[in-house]
């Protein structure tokens, strides 16, 4: 590729999604000669792990959230644009954004994946996943809400519902949020309301497989099984959800089926990914898996595409113990840096040896002084797992002014078992309730 006055431009990498994996590449190749453009639908790079303690009231959306110019403002090979991708042409070299065109000589997909219904997508409006800020901020909204209404119900079974919470999803996500939520209602609000008892609330946690945390090992599974128990939350294995509708939840255990009245669910059960698979299907030919997965080779790129890459959630890399790579943070930043390094390698003339992950360990909190750590040929729960969960999630957080606001943050919740951010914000800020008005009739008035 050449400019107007005749040189040779850079070699142009295009990364479309901010996340773990993109962010990676993109920092890892903040010293090559190359010419590097991000693209993200949002300008900050989000920390997911610790959604969840936003969505409770532990921490602001900003504590966890970095402006992407300010990351990389040291890369002076790099450009970010905030924008949407729409379409891709391998033949030329060229994405579509809703606004413009892009050339590219390396494209890397790093998009990830959204919440994952199994048919039933009607279910997103009355039990919200957890993938963006707005996901935590609305089931911030929602859980106080339920506190808020059932401070003000005269009805005993109506109350009973606000204060039921179900979680779809036994997986680190659910596991997380059941702990995050018991501290809560069993702790922190447990002297703020005059007409409840917080401790009454019932926090149910449904998983459709045989144990919590599928994915490690069982006998941590079982000690988070009992951390979570002791803590008040209601663990409810082989559990499937079928059915939710109005203020109830329909589950089915083997033959039998049961409504749960409640007023919130909040849903961690599956992910699918997100659009740009099947905009690589449709361009490229790329395969793609029952959620929507796009299946990579061995190097991370397409299958006769070698110059387009897909990293992350987004990626099916089944070349490792003949199973799928997990879609955790460490993968996608293994798989970026990976790719950035391939990206340097072939610009020498050189190759890389095919990826393979590194599991470093898996980490699971469940509450105050509880949490599992699968290391792999170390294996351990409780207080020190705890202090290793909070050290690494610390450790891993981009910028080092949210590593201190977070650790500032955890250490005054931990002392004062307070949450500082149980703000209700959104566009109903009151729930609806049946009260009594003077004509003897009842209507439903926001109160």
């Amino acid at each position: 590729m050449f400019t107007e006055s005749g040189t040779q431009s850079p070699h142009h990498v295009v990364i479309i999604g901010g996340g773990f994996g993109g962010l990676y590449a993109t920092k890892a190749l903040g010293s090559a000669p190359v010419k590097v453009t991000l693209i993200d639908k949002r300008n900050f790079h989000l920390f997911q792990p610790l959604l969840y303690q936003v969505a409770t009231g532990g921490l602001s959306p900003g504590d966890i959230s970095s402006p992407l110019r300010a990351v990389l403002s040291r890369n002076k090979n790099t450009e970010v644009l905030m924008g949407e991708v729409t379409d891709v042409d391998p033949e030329q070299k060229t994405i579509k954004l809703r606004d413009k065109s892009l050339s590219y000589d390396t494209l890397i997909v790093a998009t990830g994946v959204s919440h994952h219904y199994f048919g039933n997508d009607q279910w997103s409006e009355q039990a919200p996943g957890l993938k963006t800020v707005e996901d935590a901020l609305e089931m911030r909204r929602r859980i106080f809400l339920a506190f808020e209404a059932a401070e003000k119900e005269t009805d005993p079974e109506k109350r009973r519902a606000w204060l039921t919470f179900v979680i779809a999803g036994g997986g680190p996500t659910g596991v997380e949020l059941a702990g995050a939520l018991a501290e809560l209602a069993y702790s922190t609000l447990k002297h703020d309301f005059r007409n409840i008892d917080t401790s009454e609330a019932r926090i149910l946690l449904l998983e459709g497989m045989e144990r919590i945390l599928p994915p490690y090992p069982p006998e941590l599974s079982a000690k988070a099984q009992a951390s979570l128990e002791k803590l008040g939350v209601m663990v409810q294995t082989n559990t499937l959800v079928t059915n939710i509708e109005g203020d109830r939840v329909t589950v089915r255990r083997g033959d039998q089926t049961e409504e749960i009245p409640t007023q919130t669910v909040l849903w961690a059960a599956g992910m699918k990914a997100s659009g740009m698979g099947a905009v690589l299907q449709n361009c490229a030919g790329a395969e793609l898996d029952r959620a929507g997965r796009v299946i990579v080779s061995q190097d991370l790129s397409l299958a006769n595409h070698p110059n387009i890459f897909v990293i992350g959630d987004l990626a099916n890399f089944p070349h490792q113990d003949d199973k799928p790579l997990p879609g955790v943070a460490p993968v996608a930043m293994q798989e970026g840096q990976y790719v950035a390094n391939l990206i340097k390698r072939r610009l020498q003339g050189q190759t890389l040896k095919p990826f393979r992950y590194f599991n470093y360990g898996s980490l699971a909190v469940i509450g105050r002084h509880a949490a599992v750590v699968d290391f792999g040929m170390v294996k351990f729960s409780g207080f020190l797992a705890w202090l290793t969960w909070i050290f690494i999630h610390i450790y891993f957080l981009i910028e080092f002014d949210n590593k201190l606001l977070v650790l500032i943050q955890w250490g005054w919740n931990y002392f004062t078992r307070k949450r500082g951010a149980r703000l209700i914000t959104g566009a109903e800020a009151l729930p609806e309730v049946e009260v009594e008005v003077p004509d003897t009739y009842q209507t439903t008035v926001k109160v």
